[in-house]
């Protein structure tokens, strides 16, 4: 059985979930971002707790099958975003169609009917938030952040920064990380 779990977006809510999965069942289970899944379904009492207590800590247990895709497209764009590690030449419609087993166009259009925003603005939106993470930090160099974020130069993510935010990296690092947004709040 698979359950679909909507505003998983880091490893902290994995671990959240699997504890109060753990506090209705010893089941074997897997958790993944925006996903559970266990060898045989829970009871109906036990699915309805389990739904109160996501919903108590910002999740949502999804039964719709519009919204479990794309809840998979966003999971699979987050964690892509979190590790850093895109190309230059990096083809989102093509990762997402041979992740997805998918045509993209398809995958696109319900993005798009669902969310209000191509998938190509929600995707540059997780890049932002990842750049404004690393300035605040001060971890990484612009030239570094953009390599890893799989930029042509820094000069095209500051002005594609620039354009998002209203401001350069360097006036966002100056002026701290209260402008940054959880990414379970970007849609």
């Amino acid at each position: 059985m698979i359950l679909y779990i909507k505003n998983m977006v880091c490893p902290r809510c994995i671990l959240a979930v699997k504890q109060e999965l753990g506090k209705l069942t010893d089941q074997p289970n897997t958790v993944t971002l925006g996903e559970v899944t266990l060898e045989k379904p829970l009871p109906e009492k036990d699915l309805q707790l389990f739904r109160e207590r996501l919903e108590a800590l910002g999740f949502e247990l999804l039964d719709d099958q519009r919204q479990k895709q794309i809840e998979k497209i966003k999971n699979l764009l987050v964690s892509l975003v979190q590790k850093g590690e895109l190309e230059e030449h990096f083809s989102l419609s093509a990762y997402l169609g041979k992740a997805l087993d998918k045509e993209y166009t398809t995958v696109s259009r319900l993005f798009s009917e669902v969310e209000g925003m191509t998938i190509e603005q929600y995707f540059i939106l997780l890049k932002m938030e990842k750049v404004k993470e690393w300035l605040a930090y001060d971890e990484l160099t612009l030239s570094e952040i953009a390599w890893k974020l799989g930029y042509s130069s820094t000069a095209h993510l500051s002005a594609q920064f620039k354009k998002m935010t209203g401001l350069t990296p360097s006036h966002f690092k100056k002026t701290g990380n209260s402008r940054r947004t959880p990414l379970d709040k970007i849609l």
